[in-house]
């Protein structure tokens, strides 16, 4: 039998941030896909949850806890992974979010946004969420020769949304470091791609997206009436771009791209 393009047996995803919503569900799609997985964050308790969802679907998996934003903390569970389940050969870079000092509400004033939430979106976006994770498995990946990294941007990083303005500048950064990354290692067997994903309900944005009875607040409607397909993303859906991303024989001559799925969001407004 010829084995899929789409087949991972034999890799090993590590999957930062993989304790999200979104970032578990790339997780799950990996495992499901034949590789062995490495589920990365803070929260023990969701971290060891995925796991054993994983296995229950007969995948292969660990959690690691670790500091996105501290080098020594992600060269440990580098280090860790590559002793129990094997070179890594897929980084996802999940971690990130917003912070509410961060955004400006309705009639608020920018010039008042404080340096510090600025910086602290900035570090957690694109430090944590693209630059350190990129150094420490990156490097071994170049050592040896083959690595895909997907970093998860955003639409907010394609189209500077009201209100989230730190965050759409450093979603920005991400994709324009992706794109950066993917030129220096193009010729080091490592490609460097970004998902940007539409809106997609989870634990951060869901009072944002809805009331407390379920209906759509007034930003969740506006959300809905942009998007073509008129209604917000599910994370089992950024499960084909992953897995078609991590690949190395379904994608190997994609490198440097931002992957969209959003529902035709972008399609009505750039």
């Amino acid at each position: 039998m010829t084995r899929s393009i789409f087949d991972l047996t034999g890799d090993t995803a590590v999957v930062l941030g993989g304790t999200g919503v979104l970032g578990g569900g790339m997780a799950s799609a990996l495992a499901a896909a034949g590789a062995a997985v490495a589920v990365v964050g803070r929260s023990a308790e969701r971290g060891q949850e995925r796991v054993r969802q994983i296995e229950a679907a007969g995948g292969r998996a660990l959690f690691v806890s670790a500091d996105a934003l501290d080098t020594q903390s992600l060269t440990d569970a580098r280090d860790r992974i590559a002793a129990q389940l094997g070179p890594i050969t897929v980084l996802i870079s999940a971690a990130g979010g917003n912070r509410p000092d961060a955004t400006l509400p309705p009639g608020s004033n920018f010039c008042r946004l404080s340096r510090d939430a600025w910086n602290g979106v900035f570090d957690l976006n694109l430090v944590g969420g693209a630059l350190l994770p990129a150094q420490v498995f990156g490097e071994t990946m170049v050592a040896q020769k083959k690595g895909s990294i997907i970093n998860i941007a955003s639409m907010a990083g394609m189209i500077p949304l009201s209100r989230v303005v730190a965050y759409s500048a450093a979603k920005a950064a991400v994709i324009n470091f992706t794109r950066f990354l993917a030129r220096e290692w193009a010729t080091q067997g490592v490609r460097v791609n970004a998902i940007s994903p539409g809106f997609f309900p989870a634990d951060q944005n869901r009072a944002l997206l809805f009331r407390e009875d379920g209906t759509y607040t007034e930003r969740g409607s506006q959300i809905i009436g942009h998007t073509p397909m008129a209604r917000f993303g599910e994370a089992h859906e950024l499960a084909g771009a992953v897995v078609w991303l991590a690949s190395h024989a379904a994608s190997s001559f994609v490198t440097g791209q931002n992957i969209v799925v959003d529902g035709g969001f972008s399609s009505t407004t750039i």
